[in-house]
């Protein structure tokens, strides 16, 4: 178990987290009951929990600035510091989308891969909720195997909602702008997947 003062770094990425989840959350709710008319609201309370996140990861900078010792090397834990923040910043960006292209309604496949994203970051919560017990990494194996499960289905999710949004969209500009979407949403997926990555490579250097 971590002392007192490497708690910082890992109750941090748990915190930096759970602002993920919030965002997936609140995504599947926003698909789920969409208002067009509501589409710059929903984008400003986004926006509220990619700057909680931001604030993690300031001061998790802070902090690495100032530390003599880290319980990890340094630049594992920025790397991980920024690919929980690169999840919340796709959330938003899912969202930016909505609002720029004036997105009128929501096809399923977009309220299946949002619950998705719930569980990737979920999941990533509790894989950084375990993270502190990295020299005894068994759970933690399970849980990044896991993350590239689910990322795995969410690739297939993805290459079905661009194929249909060709399909089911006759505007051009409609099949661009889902595209845009799904894409977003991806990156939120691989981040999720990279943050899983960077745990792997502490283990590894360190058991």
């Amino acid at each position: 178990m971590a002392n007192k003062a490497d708690l910082f770094y890992f109750n941090n990425f748990v915190e930096a987290a759970d602002c993920a989840c919030k965002g997936a959350h609140y995504l599947v709710e926003c698909l789920t009951n969409y208002q067009p008319d509501k589409i710059a609201e929903m984008v400003d309370t986004m926006h509220g929990f990619e700057h909680a996140g931001d604030g993690k990861k300031h001061e998790m900078s802070a902090a690495l600035a100032r530390a003599f010792v880290t319980p990890i090397e340094r630049d594992d834990l920025a790397d991980i510091s920024q690919n929980i923040d690169e999840v919340s910043d796709a959330l938003e960006e899912v969202l930016q989308r909505f609002y720029v292209d004036q997105i009128t309604s929501v096809p399923e496949e977009a309220i299946q891969f949002a619950n998705k994203l719930v569980e990737s970051c979920e999941l990533m919560k509790r894989m950084l909720t375990e993270f502190v017990n990295f020299k005894k990494p068994a759970k933690l194996h399970e849980m990044i195997v896991q993350m590239n499960h689910v990322e795995e289905e969410c690739d297939k999710l993805y290459l079905e909602a661009t194929k249909n949004a060709r399909i089911r969209f006759t505007d051009a500009l409609d099949v661009i702008a889902w595209r845009e979407i799904f894409n977003r949403m991806e990156e939120c997926s691989d981040a999720c997947e990279h943050v899983g990555d960077c745990v792997e490579t502490v283990v590894m250097k360190n058991t």
